[in-house]
């Protein structure tokens, strides 16, 4: 046998040879178990709820960064359904999309400048007599100042002031007037700009409303595009029953509220009753916005019988409009249950504030039915619905 022949016969019995280190290690090692079934599932489920979490972060954070972006985007939306009739005409009557966009257009910023123009000629009104009642509104704050005077001397008797609060320097910080003005014309002209884009977004929304409908669909698969179309076409006409059945509630809200301020003698009846049924359609912050109104321009010969009977007739018609109106005829519409009404109007207007608290209802609506036509998330459609 040759040397090489050996060394190699040698290095094979050194490796075949285990060291008994090694063997009490695998000795001790305990064996591995496979992974069931069971448990990856249980591990995928943990992996699509994290990423579910993470995912619905992601999409608060953007919805909350880019509020005015989206806010103008959904009511320029609302604004193309309401104009969408005028558009219809307009190809019945043989005249192209984009011409009837266009007058669509010109009417509602005809209409906005009529409303403005009308409200600042009635508030000119308003300011112009204020005068005459200026000694009536000053005895009724001073004994307003007097009254909470006297709340804090009682209070101050009953809990006297602490010693060490006594000789407290108290330090105030100097207000810059400029920057506040600076800061204030700044975001101004800010909204300004913003909103001088909705005419425009509205117009491109008429003129190429098929088009945008077909690009999103063909977004989707092969598969999946027949429910994206639908999906689609019930959500715009979940928008006009809505955008219909509010405005046949503010007609017969404004119609009540303007012959019950006649009958009570308030100046400017006619304007005044619209302009408070109309506001009384907001959530939460209706009824006290829509009290103002006849306050205000009563306040020269306001009583406190005047005062408790206008106070009576805007709670009056918006508790009727809130569980007669809203359900017989928006509720069927949204098919949405008092308790996702009221939950959506939380985490809408706590994300954004006034203008959440209008889109609330169609946004939750427009969930609802995109849930409906997903499989795996049909149970939480039912839960928001009726």
């Amino acid at each position: 046998m040759s040397e090489q022949a050996a060394s190699a016969m040698q290095k094979e019995r050194q490796e075949n040879t285990v060291s008994p280190t090694a063997t009490a290690a695998a000795a001790n090692t305990p064996p591995r178990t496979p992974i069931t079934d069971a448990e990856r599932r249980r591990h995928l489920r943990i992996q699509s709820t994290a990423l579910a979490v993470i995912a619905t972060g992601g999409v608060l954070t953007l919805m909350y960064v880019a509020k005015p972006v989206l806010i103008l985007a959904l009511v320029s939306v609302l604004l193309a359904f309401m104009l969408a009739p005028i558009v219809e005409l307009c190809l019945r009557l043989h005249i192209p999309r984009q011409v009837g966009a266009f007058i669509a257009v010109v009417l509602l910023c005809a209409a906005i400048y009529g409303v403005f123009r009308v409200s600042y000629s009635q508030a000119s009104d308003v300011l112009d007599q204020l005068p005459k009642y200026s000694g009536k509104i000053r005895n009724t704050l001073n004994q307003v100042r007097m009254r909470a005077e006297r709340v804090r001397q009682t209070t101050r008797n009953v809990l006297p002031e602490d010693k060490t609060e006594k000789n407290a320097l108290t330090v105030k910080q100097s207000v810059n007037w400029a920057e506040e003005l600076t800061n204030g014309a700044a975001n101004a002209t800010e909204a300004l700009a913003m909103v001088a884009f909705v005419p425009f977004l509205v117009f491109f929304m008429l003129s190429w409303q098929k088009h945008v409908r077909a690009a999103t669909v063909m977004l989707f698969s092969m598969e999946n595009r027949n429910m994206a179309y639908t999906t689609l076409g019930l959500i715009s006409q979940m928008i006009r029953g809505f955008i219909v059945g509010n405005v046949i509630i503010g007609l017969i809200l404004g119609v009540t509220s303007t012959v019950a301020f006649w009958i009570l003698g308030v100046p400017y009846f006619y304007v005044i009753g619209m302009i408070s049924g109309v506001v009384s359609l907001l959530p939460y912050l209706g009824i006290v916005l829509a009290i103002l109104p006849p306050v205000v321009v009563s306040m020269g010969s306001l009583t406190a019988q005047t005062f408790v009977a206008l106070v009576s007739v805007v709670v009056i018609s918006h508790v009727i409009a809130l569980n007669l109106l809203y359900p017989k005829i928006i509720g069927s519409r949204m098919q949405l249950n008092p308790l996702a009404v009221t939950l959506s109007l939380l985490f809408w207007g706590w994300l954004w504030g006034a203008m959440g608290l209008i889109l609330a209802v169609p946004l939750t609506a427009a969930i609802k039915i995109i849930l409906d036509h997903v499989d795996s998330l049909r149970p939480w459609g039912n839960w928001l619905g009726e």
